[in-house]
């Protein structure tokens, strides 16, 4: 890939127009539920703090907006957001449009603190850490065994990442053989299978550190993506040192994948899918492409998310319907990017 290949100017309208439609999104995702509230109705509510409505706020809508939907809803946007951002820029990293921020062994090693804290009853901030902690420790695992074999390999580096992943997902496979099948095991098997039920202001406030701190460096870094998907050697020509620049992206997606694990599950296919949207709607330019998959991400998740919370009397994992709704926007994808003659 050339550089010239690049537009000149980040398509903004298009990235300000996603952005409006995640807003509104948002907002309309506040009224739905089993406690139906209009669209007008949750724009007073939300601006009774400021302006007070004709009609006063009851304390039950504003539980339902401010408590139960408004934690939630910025949750499954942050989580998308970031899962996104990680795909985009793996996919950049790795000149892979085919790579996932799971590619790492991060969402496994995380799957294993969560299930571990589950087996030795520990919940809420023990729980997160647990998982957090755990899916950084895959990252060190990673690093490790692939400066063994090949540092400056990135085949040897994708590996090192599958074995990381294998090694992960038997312990999560042993932990729940060694569970309680009555009370334990169903709570891990839920708990992996992803979902935002649990949602409040505090895991909130957990996982939104470390996923705003480190997608606005990957932003910050997107033009030194856009030098490390021409290949390395070019990379080195212009003065990047590919090996530390690289290590520094995957740590960055590292923290991005391990939070929204630990508050929420494994929630796969939306870092591989939503890139293929971006870049679909505003070119293979990092610049604008990363950007454009933080937003898509954050409105794709939310409304699978309020599909899941509505669409049946009991709630559907999250991880189910990625994977449903994932493979076959991925094939509609794939396809439009061949007939269109660019492919992936």
């Amino acid at each position: 890939m050339e550089d010239d290949e690049f537009p000149r100017r980040p398509p903004g309208v298009a990235i300000a127009i996603l952005a409006a439609f995640l807003v509104i999104a948002a907002i309309g995702a506040l009224g739905v539920g089993r406690y139906d509230i209009p669209f007008a109705r949750v724009v007073q509510i939300l601006m009774d703090p400021i302006s007070h409505p004709d009609i006063p706020v009851s304390p039950t809508e504003a539980n339902v907006v401010f408590t139960v939907r408004m934690p939630r809803i910025l949750l499954a946007i942050l989580a998308g957001a970031g899962l996104s951002l990680a795909g985009a820029t793996m996919q950049g990293v790795f000149r892979n449009p085919l790579v996932g921020p799971q590619v790492m062994g991060v969402s496994s090693g995380a799957a294993f603190g969560g299930v571990l804290a589950i087996l030795y009853g520990v919940s809420g901030f023990g729980l997160l850490g647990s998982a957090f902690a755990f899916g950084l420790s895959a990252l060190i695992l990673v690093y490790l065994l692939n400066g063994i074999v090949a540092r400056r390999n990135i085949l040897a580096l994708v590996l090192a990442g599958v074995v990381v992943s294998g090694l992960f997902g038997a312990l999560v496979s042993l932990v729940q053989y060694l569970a309680d099948t009555d009370d334990k095991l169903p709570a891990m098997v839920f708990w992996l299978l992803g979902s935002f039920a649990t949602a409040s202001w505090e895991k909130l406030s957990l996982v939104a550190a470390p996923v705003l701190i480190a997608a606005l460096l990957l932003l910050g870094l997107r033009w030194r993506v856009n030098l490390l998907s021409i290949g390395d050697e070019d990379a080195r020509a212009m003065g990047v040192n590919v090996e530390t620049m690289r290590w520094m992206i995957l740590v960055l997606v590292s923290f991005i994948v391990a939070a929204q694990v630990a508050v929420s599950g494994i929630i796969g296919w939306v870092g591989l899918v939503v890139p293929h949207m971006a870049r679909m709607l505003v070119g293979p330019d990092h610049r604008a492409m990363m950007p454009a998959s933080l937003i898509i991400g954050g409105l794709y998740l939310l409304i699978i998310d309020t599909v899941a919370r509505t669409a049946t009397a009991s709630e559907i994992p999250l991880g189910i319907l990625t994977a449903l709704i994932g493979t076959l926007v991925f094939a509609i994808v794939l396809r439009q990017t061949q007939r269109g003659g660019r492919g992936i």
